[in-house]
């Protein structure tokens, strides 16, 4: 669901990169609900682990407030029901953080369509049209792509804006 204004709610969710060379990359993100930049993320050839979603908040958090230990108002972090985000250590640490923590109803990812919509343009605009042959090659590349949606990718919400275009003329208007 989209919000008026950046902040007021931030999505995540994963998902797997296959290689040629049958590697998988697993990618988890955070994306603002607002202004649709994804703002950190977090990738391996392993398990997303709980722990990883923490680091995730967190980096998620100083990025977006500089370093806080606790956001500056209620703003919700909004997932499904991975085990990585239902994991009680997660939550408690997001609840500790000052995030309200919302999880969509069980085999229901549509209400997180945000962050299920991200996946599908960012694996079509980026993985889909790029070389994989390897695992080590997927997470160089990965932070251009990221940079790339960012700054270039334009959004019909945003009025064709891209997120940080978005993000630049609200900050003019303030």
């Amino acid at each position: 669901v989209i919000t008026l204004k950046p902040d007021l709610r931030w999505c995540s969710d994963g998902f797997e990169i296959r290689c040629w060379n049958k590697e998988v990359v697993r990618v988890a993100f955070s994306l603002d609900c607002c202004d649709r930049e994804l703002m950190r993320y977090v990738a391996t050839t392993g398990g997303i682990t709980g722990e990883m979603i923490q680091d995730l908040l967190l980096e998620s958090l100083e990025y977006r407030f500089g370093q806080s230990e606790r956001v500056p108002h209620p703003l919700e972090w909004l997932t499904d029901n991975g085990s990585c985000y239902i994991a009680k250590e997660t939550r408690t640490f997001a609840s500790s953080l000052g995030f309200v923590v919302c999880t969509t109803p069980v085999r229901s990812p549509q209400s997180n369509g945000m962050a299920e919509a991200f996946v599908k343009t960012f694996k079509r605009d980026y993985v889909y049209l790029n070389d994989l042959p390897d695992a080590a090659t997927v997470m160089a590349r990965l932070p251009g792509w990221i940079e790339d949606y960012n700054r270039s990718h334009p959004h019909k919400g945003l009025k064709m804006k891209s997120p940080w275009e978005y993000r630049a003329e609200l900050a003019s208007n303030e």
